[in-house]
């Protein structure tokens, strides 16, 4: 392979794969001293590939020295400071053994280069005619390897910023337990424990996840899927309302139970934006999209209040009437007093009502009717 062709290669590979091309140059280069060593028995030496005409040159160094014979005069070589056990510092020669290989005496070295000095490297090209042919099927393996790094670290870079974050991909892939979903420059895994239950999957088909978690190891960053995670619902939420994603709506806190119900809190801090409406759309067209991506699961939109009294109560919807009680403040406790009508619709079905507005509110919610609270003498008029 002459130059150019190396060169024209070279760039090919750099824009498939959208490697620096410096990277790839670098990759080579190491690549070639190791399959020059290896085949010629040369330690120092170092490969140039010129990045302008793709031509490959090798050259070896070797270090000045005084003579063969390395005769012990003062100066006359490298030293070193050594400390002995009681702390005391000694300058001493280095010893060397002259190897012909690494090593070039004064006297020839100026030949070379008249004003060249001890411990000085001096190069010479050692390039053989046949080392092109020789090199390829050694170098191949490691410029791959080299490669295949260079692509693990520019998709680490590329998703490491994105956990949290949701994105769009093409279902490309299924086994047992996961669907493979293509990222673009690489796979995620979505396990089916983590898609909302109930929903269909297809093949091909586009879809949104959220990227939960992303692990760099040595196969490449392994990065984690999932449609049922709370942040889900959260990102939706802020593709599907523009006043969210420009910050004129909040989201507080988000609580959810994959394929049953969510429960969001928003607010504002213009007094003029309404940000429950905001988020249901005109005729419900903004929460009737996010519904549609959750596979039908019920969203409750809650007004978030800084009296945690007022929004405990929000968080309690669809049930009213309450009565409020906030029993230790610091361990974040609080009893909700409720009539009989109204008791089924604040603990909800299986008890999924007052668990979401729990976590909601991060406040532990007790639920007690009118006579279980007279029980414990709190006396309210219904």
């Amino acid at each position: 392979m002459d130059g150019q062709t190396l060169k024209t290669a070279i760039e090919e590979l750099s824009k498939e794969k959208g490697i620096d091309i410096d990277t790839i140059y670098d990759a080579m280069e190491l690549a070639l001293t190791s399959a020059y060593k290896k085949n010629y028995h040369l330690p120092n030496v170092r490969v140039d590939i010129n990045r302008e005409t793709g031509d490959i040159k090798i050259f070896s160094f070797k270090t000045v020295v005084f003579s063969e014979e390395w005769e012990k005069e003062k100066g006359k070589y490298e030293t070193e400071i050594k400390t002995d056990e009681e702390g005391n510092e000694e300058e001493v020669v280095k010893e060397y053994e002259f190897d012909e290989r690494i090593h070039i005496t004064l006297k020839e070295a100026k030949k070379i280069v008249k004003n060249i000095e001890i411990s000085e490297t001096i190069e010479e090209e050692v390039t053989p005619d046949d080392f092109g042919r020789v090199a390829a099927s050694t170098a191949k393996q490691v410029v791959v390897q080299k490669i295949r790094e260079a692509e693990r670290e520019l998709i680490n870079n590329e998703f490491s910023d994105k956990q949290d974050e949701m994105v769009v991909g093409t279902v490309a892939m299924e086994d047992v337990r996961n669907y493979y979903v293509d990222l673009g420059r690489t796979q995620g895994i979505l396990p089916k424990t983590e898609t909302i239950p109930g929903e269909v999957i297809n093949m091909g088909s586009s879809i949104k996840v959220y990227i939960s978690k992303v692990e760099n190891n040595t196969k490449g960053p392994l990065i984690l899927l999932s449609r049922n995670h709370y942040g889900f619902v959260k990102r939706l939420f802020e593709l599907e309302i523009p006043e969210i994603n420009e910050g004129i709506i909040l989201v507080y806190s988000v609580a959810r139970e994959a394929g049953n119900r969510t429960k969001i809190a928003v607010y504002s801090e213009n007094s003029k934006v309404d940000p429950v409406g905001s988020c249901i759309g005109e005729r419900g067209s903004r929460i009737n999209r996010i519904i549609d991506e959750l596979s039908g699961e019920k969203v409750d939109i809650v007004p978030y209040d800084k009296d945690e009294a007022k929004f405990i109560e929000n968080a309690l919807s669809p049930a009213k009437n309450l009565h409020v009680f906030i029993t230790d403040e610091k361990k974040k406790e609080a009893l909700v007093v409720v009539g009989d009508d109204n008791l089924s619709l604040a603990i909800g079905r299986k008890g999924l009502n007052v668990r979401l507005a729990a976590r909601l509110t991060h406040y532990r919610i007790d639920v007690k009717t009118y006579e279980q609270a007279r029980e414990l003498g709190i006396s309210i008029v219904e």
